[in-house]
């Protein structure tokens, strides 16, 4: 074997190695994208796209526009706890979350849904005339000093380690109310499934919020797509619009505006 033999044998070992890493990370994070791996590798974006595009043919992972999501499918019944999703995917649920906020106007009533990317929107609307339906303790809290916002924190059964109102008593409130939009969050959103949550009260909750809204804005990272999780509360069908970050696939984007869903990418 000569010396340009010997470097090909090797310029191949590290290109598997590298994609094999390439995979770890995906499934570890969820989804990268093409400028943190080419830091990470130091080649070139050319070698990680030709990389993703033979790890999707591989059907190991997921391309999307400018990055790569994980495949893997978690358990359908999971939901992590909120301290382990407020440190998950922080700057997209923050870019989701201003985006979300050109959708507020002065005089709504408005709900926020439990989760972290709503309690990044909550933040937001520090001046705003408005009226705010939550059932989530951190939002409720984050909103009592905001002189202009008029807050209703729902009744029911708390969820003590996720930090929200459920039951029949949240829900005999809120059949009581009619608002402007809510703004939904989800474990798992997919063209066939719609929104799903691990948790069945929450579930309860999430439908109703939907059946009393004049408009169901979904906030959801480009990780939860094509995700379903345990229970269904809302088809996409009566999504109106869905903000997501620029990890969403063009597929995905498609179908989405096929169905009337207005996208925003963040």
């Amino acid at each position: 074997m000569n010396v340009k033999e010997l470097d090909n044998d090797s310029n191949s070992l590290f290109s598997e190695e590298r994609k094999n890493e390439i995979v770890k990370l995906i499934n570890t994070k969820g989804k990268v994208l093409v400028p943190e791996l080419v830091q990470h590798f130091k080649v070139s974006p050319a070698t990680i796209r030709n990389d993703l595009r033979d790890l999707e043919t591989l059907k190991l992972i997921k391309r999307t526009h400018g990055g790569a999501i994980s495949i893997e499918t978690p358990k359908v019944g999971f939901e992590p706890f909120y301290q382990q999703k407020m440190v998950e995917h922080i700057e997209q649920k923050r870019l989701i979350a201003k985006a979300a906020l050109d959708f507020i106007e002065e005089g709504d009533i408005i709900i926020l849904d439990t989760g972290t990317t709503t309690l990044e929107l909550a933040k937001m609307l520090t001046n705003m005339n408005i009226t705010v339906i939550v059932n989530d303790i951190d939002i409720a809290r984050c909103l009592e000093d905001y002189p202009n916002i008029q807050v209703v924190l729902i009744g029911g059964n708390l969820r003590k380690k996720f930090r929200s109102t459920v039951g029949p008593f949240a829900l005999k409130m809120l059949s009581e109310i009619n608002v402007d939009k809510v703004f939904l969050a989800a474990n798992g959103f997919s063209f066939n499934r719609g929104c799903t949550t691990p948790d069945i009260n929450q579930a309860e909750i999430k439908k109703k919020f939907v059946e009393i809204s004049n408009e169901a804005i979904l906030l959801c990272d480009s990780s939860k797509i094509g995700k379903t999780s345990f229970v269904h509360f809302a088809s996409a069908s009566e999504i109106t619009t869905l903000v997501t970050d620029q990890g969403i696939a063009q597929s995905d984007l498609e179908q989405a505006t096929s169905l009337g869903i207005k996208v925003i990418v963040t």
